[in-house]
């Protein structure tokens, strides 16, 4: 087993940069962070190898200015696996890629059944990585010198990869539509902040009542103020359900809320006192939230038949054919064209409702224009045999 050491210290750090400034070619990049352990998504290893320059192990948070990367990284191309994933945490470090190569993405266009980095290496290179460590806390320190290893391990090989990737999707015809994929990664802008995010409480829609909902509303910002103030998960702090139940039990006292048996988790009996603050304020406070609001989501397909017949038919038209032609390209149906897409033009469609409209009504979706190449077509014919099989009194089938 090789050792390898974390680049934790100026000297260490700046002799990285010399290194990795001299070696040749693209950059295989990885992040490990400490997801279900600490409340951020911040990079606690940064991983990165480079031809003639080797491993390089960054200790993200014991480096001031990692940033200084950015002038190194910037001169060749992003390797990365999955790197929707890893691009936020290392822009928070101030590292932006002007172009990528995902190797994850690669494999689903190219339609492999497993895309997993260990998958994707074994059936590309025949090598076969141990994934051990996936899920462990890279806040720790100082990190076992196993832990080291996988992590040197997610970069070791991409490069490899890359090229035979590159080379598969070069015979298949996909290099165009990859490279469309790619770009589209890099420019994809981040989310905006959730309206009302304590919505998201699992267990939310048990509760009754608006009085409820501003209990829970008050608990959730609560521990969400706690858990960024201490670094750590929520849910470690104190689960959804438990924040939930405590709700629905309607305690009296302070007491009464440590009796509850559903009311778990590190801090639920350490803050007590916070809970129940969060508890009076809730049902003191005049602003009480509705238990339903207005969204943009569609209601599920199942619902359409009786809400939106037009649509329904139109939606049950044209899914075949977009899986039909996914399976001729030999990639997922999602990757050809998300279903969230697909269904947005179906409820919605543009009039008139050929192909050249319902091209531009998913490219201003967010449709590649590869994808909007292969299917725009294709729903625009389904969307005409709709009309017809509605106007003759039959359904198409699903």
């Amino acid at each position: 087993m090789t050792n390898y050491d974390v680049v934790a210290d100026e000297d260490r750090f700046v002799a990285a940069l010399t290194s990795l400034a001299a070696g040749t070619g693209p950059f295989a990049i990885d992040v490990e962070r400490a997801s279900g352990f600490r409340y951020s998504q911040r990079a606690y290893l940064v991983q990165i190898w480079r031809q003639d320059a080797g491993v390089f192990l960054l200790d993200a948070p014991a480096l001031e200015h990692v940033d200084r990367l950015q002038a190194v990284l910037a001169t060749d191309l992003w390797i990365l696996h999955a790197a929707s994933q890893d691009l936020p945490s290392l822009r928070e470090l101030g590292l932006e890629p002007s172009e990528i190569f995902d190797t994850e993405l690669a494999a689903r266009l190219l339609g492999y059944e497993r895309v997993g980095l260990a998958a994707v290496v074994e059936r590309t290179l025949g090598i076969t990585l141990a994934k051990e460590h996936s899920a462990a806390d890279w806040s720790t320190r100082p990190l076992p010198q196993s832990w080291l290893e996988y992590a040197a391990l997610d970069v070791l090989h991409l490069r490899d990869v890359q090229n035979v990737l590159s080379a598969e999707l070069t015979e298949t015809g996909k290099a165009a539509l990859a490279s469309e994929e790619f770009r589209a990664v890099v420019d994809r802008p981040a989310k905006p902040p959730r309206a009302d995010p304590w919505r998201r409480l699992s267990g939310l829609h048990t509760l009754r009542s608006r009085r409820a909902y501003a209990i829970a509303r008050e608990l959730w910002t609560e521990r969400e103020q706690y858990a960024q103030s201490v670094d750590v998960s929520p849910g470690r702090l104190v689960p959804d359900r438990s924040l939930v139940a405590a709700v629905a039990a309607d305690p009296q006292s302070k007491r009464d809320l440590a009796a509850i048996k559903q009311f778990t988790g590190r801090a639920s009996r350490t803050e007590l006192d916070r809970w129940w603050g969060a508890i009076e304020r809730g049902r003191a406070t005049a602003d009480l939230p509705p238990e339903r609001v207005r969204s943009d989501t569609l209601p599920p397909p199942r619902a359409w038949a009786d809400r939106n017949p037009g649509a329904d038919a139109r939606l049950k038209a044209a899914r075949p054919l977009i899986e039909q032609r996914a399976t001729q390209l030999q990639l997922p149906t999602e990757n050809l064209l998300t279903p969230e897409l697909l269904r947005r033009v179906a409820w919605d469609p543009p009039h008139p409702a050929d192909a050249l409209a319902i091209g531009a009504a998913l490219a201003a979706a967010g449709a590649r224009p590869w994808q909007v190449r292969e299917t725009a077509e294709l729903i625009a014919a389904a969307f005409v045999a709709s009309v017809q099989a509605v106007e003759s009194g039959t359904e198409t089938a699903s």
